[in-house]
């Protein structure tokens, strides 16, 4: 438990007993935990701790979970932070909902605490897999470092999400190269995440807003590549 690697954890939801089960088996996993019954106390709470992962109720009275990830999304310390939602609803616009905003994963009640475990367990150990030397890559006037999660356009820093910016540092990392939805999904989200292949489109269009469209190129048909100009 003295383990300087301690994730921390904050859990959102609105209903205690989820609260104190998710709390009792976070700490017994060793992750340091803080909890918050609604979307507004979440935000409070996050930018004093800066949780490495939030488990998000979906449906919560007076803020709900996709605009509370909105709201942490906009927090550049927790840029890297991974979002999870947790909801009773398998409609499929929800779960859109909640790619859009920029949710990691998306997990349906009744939680089973060990299938949890082992979901969280696979997220950080995606990302420590991910840190490789090459964590610097500069393309024209566009800088994109791995190490800190940044952006620079002709010198102009540009937050990015987790995933928008893991997904224009993928492609960066392979110019030229045509990526398919499906590669994408596969490379960005991993195979145990279930995403629909329009969520690579939505993410794609706002990291051209953010970027310009001079960088990603559709490939009619195909998918999206990388140009060098």
């Amino acid at each position: 438990m003295g383990n300087k690697q301690m994730h921390k954890v904050l859990v959102v939801d609105d209903e205690e007993p989820i609260l104190e089960l998710l709390k009792y088996n976070l700490e017994k996993g060793g992750y340091d935990v803080k909890t918050a019954s609604d979307g507004s106390k979440a935000v409070d709470i996050a930018k004093k701790f800066v949780p490495d992962l939030v488990l998000l109720d979906i449906m919560m009275p007076k803020m709900d979970g996709v605009e509370t990830c909105r709201l942490l999304r906009d927090i550049p310390e927790l840029q890297k932070t991974f979002v999870v939602f947790l909801t009773a609803r398998s409609e499929e616009y929800s779960e859109v909902a909640a790619f859009d905003v920029g949710a990691d994963d998306y997990i349906t009640k009744p939680i089973k605490p060990r299938a949890l475990m082992s979901r969280i367990s696979a997220l950080f150990r995606r990302d420590s897999k991910k840190s490789s030397p090459s964590s610097l890559i500069t393309i024209g006037e566009l800088t994109i470092d791995r190490t800190s999660y940044t952006i620079k356009v002709s010198e102009k820093e540009i937050n990015l999400p987790k995933k928008e910016f893991e997904l224009l540092y993928f492609l960066a990392q392979n110019p030229n190269k045509v990526f398919s939805r499906e590669d994408l999904l596969q490379n960005i989200w991993g195979s145990d995440v279930y995403v629909l292949a329009r969520t690579v489109d939505v993410h794609i269009r706002k990291v051209r807003e953010k970027i310009g469209d001079d960088f990603i190129t559709t490939v009619k048909g195909v998918g999206y590549k990388f140009s060098l100009n």
